[in-house]
């Protein structure tokens, strides 16, 4: 690389200067000796929790948030393209290159002849695509239906993403209420095992999961994103504790201070207000 680079010698297409902020921040001779340190591991934390971020700003509708949460997200796609740059795996344009492409494959609706009704029959035109992928990197190798999902996405998303697999191949019910059924099923092995004399840890841990997977199908069954439907409550509970704590503050006092039939009192209260 030429001698250390200034704020005015950078380029100034807005893309390119970023890209070459990377390259700088990576330099063995001249960078950031945390940037140089950095692995395709120890940054992929990272990658995750910027995605999180825009997520809670496009749930906050905030749009100059969002600005800076995306240049966030894409620092990260940067980071990792600039790290396989330095072996020659591949660099930022091969990456561009390649989702480019993967969108002009999987919308041929779009970018051909072929013609597809609504975003249902799309979602089903792109899955069987994804598929058809998947087997053509397996090679002669047999794929199964869950074969791709990844596991580091967080459980809750993993499950739905398990279940609509697994449901392609008919492995579904085709109503919400036997899934109803099987949530009331799931609890009541759950209060079983919590009611035995001796509470066994793993065997809890096993039927609460059992709960969840069957909520985030019934979640599935009404086409609602269970991660944004928690997301929603959280917001919720943060809205009506605060609540709580800014009337317990009022007279002086904090949560800890009050007892539970004191703060169930101000959360129903709080149930009309926020």
């Amino acid at each position: 690389m030429p001698d250390r680079p200034t704020a005015n010698t950078l380029p100034k297409e807005p893309l390119a200067r970023l890209l070459a902020v990377m390259a700088w921040l990576r330099d063995r001779q001249h960078g950031c000796p945390w940037d140089i340190d950095q692995t395709f591991k120890t940054i992929a934390p990272y990658t995750i929790e910027e995605a999180y971020e825009v997520a809670d700003a496009i749930e906050r509708e905030d749009m100059p948030a969002l600005k800076e949460e995306l240049g966030d997200l894409l620092l990260q796609v940067v980071y990792h393209a600039q790290i396989a740059s330095e072996t020659k795996a591949f660099d930022f344009a091969d990456v561009a290159a390649a989702i480019a492409d993967k969108m002009v494959d999987r919308h041929p609706h779009v970018f051909g002849d072929l013609k597809i009704a609504d975003a249902d029959a799309q979602t089903i035109s792109w899955e069987a695509r994804k598929a058809a992928e998947r087997a053509q990197k397996g090679g002669e190798q047999p794929t199964g239906a869950l074969d791709g999902v990844a596991k580091a996405l967080p459980a809750l998303l993993r499950a739905e993403k398990i279940q609509k697999r697994a449901a392609r191949v008919g492995f579904d019910w085709k109503e919400t209420g036997p899934v109803i059924d099987k949530i009331e099923e799931e609890l009541g092995e759950l209060r079983a095992e919590l009611a035995a004399g001796t509470i066994d840890p793993a065997r809890v841990t096993d039927e609460l999961g059992d709960v969840l997977f069957a909520v985030a199908n019934l979640a599935r069954h009404c086409r609602i994103d269970p991660e944004a439907a928690l997301r929603g409550t959280n917001a919720k509970f943060e809205r009506r504790f605060r609540y709580l704590e800014t009337q317990l503050g009022k007279q002086g006092r904090k949560p800890s201070d009050a007892s539970l039939a004191e703060m169930e009192a101000l959360w129903q209260e709080a149930k009309g207000k926020v």
